[in-house]
């Protein structure tokens, strides 16, 4: 029996919702449906706004510390969800995966290294590193039978060439693949081999539809000692403005260079709610996140079920991992800048453009379908009536 009601229409405006609140501004109007950016229109645990509330009744906001308490959460958690051990001096934590991406490439490298990432990929991935004076390597992911996989021989010979950090997207960000044990064993294996160190965001780790999340550090002693691990409470209970992540860094060395860095930033905790919210969703939040999950893969069917149907021209890349569906409109023959016209003007419908996130998007656009089934059934209607 459910518990949980996930059909419920809640009213973001007023709220300064980036996805609600900013289509103006991004999009050009506010005259559309926002089913871009990454968050969900679902109301977090009922457990997790109960400690937030009781926090707010205290009526004392202070200076706060990470309490020993909230780490034991993030143990107790990776444990059972993913199988992974680790120790409490591992944790450490900052405001969001992309803020310490940013942290780990001026602790780990020096201005002009090689930082290496993936197209098509989450799109501070380029920001972080262009914007930290890195050098751009790009390893474009292959496009096959609709499914992305990584072009091995090309990703070996950058690391021959002097990458010094790789920025791994597991679940990857925006197709919803989940890498396999095969395949990120190769990862580490070969960053291993040419002393390249890892960053894994992490951060849709929990929102897994099929298949089975591995962290990439869990899998050998020798990758453990390379990697960096990002995540965070925020995408699987929506969280995010709450500002609150955790970065698992099992090598002395490195956890010592990232604190570092963000001392010279002036970060020294988490916010009172940021804490609390971690805490409560990691102890509290499993049914409701099981729930969430089955909620998930039926609208993830609908829209499949429907696009092939309707929209025979587009072909849904099923997400293993995440509420994201990346949407493959290549054979519809129009150019980005068409697409676009045709979602906003006829479909009054907001998507993530495909270009955004590099090489390999062009053609694509990327659905949030984290919102009641309604709301994806309207959405499905206005990409209709844009495409049909």
């Amino acid at each position: 029996m459910n518990i949980y009601n996930f059909n419920q229409k809640l009213n973001r405006e007023h709220t300064s919702s980036v996805k609600w609140g900013l289509t103006k501004q991004i999009f050009g109007t506010d005259d559309v449906l926002p089913m871009w950016v990454a968050d969900m229109d679902f109301s977090p645990p009922k457990e997790v706004k109960d400690a937030l509330q009781e926090r707010v009744d205290h009526g004392i906001y202070g200076y706060t510390f990470s309490p020993p308490s909230t780490t034991e959460a993030i143990q107790l958690w990776l444990n059972k969800r993913h199988a992974w051990k680790i120790n409490h001096s591992w944790v450490l934590y900052s405001t969001g995966v992309v803020p310490s991406i940013s942290i780990a490439i001026e602790a780990f490298t020096a201005p002009g290294d090689k930082v290496m990432l993936q197209s098509p990929v989450y799109t501070p991935f380029f920001e972080m590193i262009e914007k930290n004076n890195r050098q751009l390597v790009n390893t474009p992911l292959k496009l096959i039978d609709n499914r992305y996989e990584i072009d091995f021989t090309v990703f070996e010979d950058h690391l021959k060439d002097g990458v010094k950090l790789f920025l791994l997207c597991n679940p990857h960000n925006p197709s919803g693949r989940v890498w396999t044990k095969e395949e990120l064993t190769r990862i580490g294996k070969l960053c291993h081999q040419y002393n390249c160190l890892i960053l894994s965001d992490e951060i849709h780790s929990d929102l897994i539809l099929k298949n089975k999340h591995i962290p990439i550090a869990s899998l050998d002693e020798t990758f453990k000692d390379i990697t960096v691990t990002c995540i965070a409470p925020s995408k699987t209970f929506n969280l995010a403005g709450l500002q609150a992540s955790a970065v698992i860094v099992p090598n002395k060395e490195l956890r010592k260079a990232f604190k570092d860095v963000q001392e010279r930033q002036g970060f020294f905790s988490l916010s009172a709610f940021g804490i609390i919210g971690t805490e409560a969703a990691y102890r509290s939040g499993e049914q409701w996140l099981e729930e969430l999950l089955a909620y998930l893969r039926e609208n993830v069917h609908t829209v499949k079920e429907y696009i092939d149907i309707h929209l025979p021209g587009i072909s849904v890349m099923e997400p293993e991992g995440s509420y994201l569906i990346w949407l493959n409109c290549r054979e519809l023959h129009l150019s980005d800048e068409e697409l676009k016209d045709r979602l906003l003007k006829r479909g009054k419908l907001a998507l993530e453009p495909g270009t955004k996130y590099g090489p390999g998007g062009e053609g694509f656009v990327r659905m949030n379908v984290a919102c009641p089934k309604e709301v994806v059934l309207e959405g499905l209607e206005r990409l209709k009536k844009a495409f049909q």
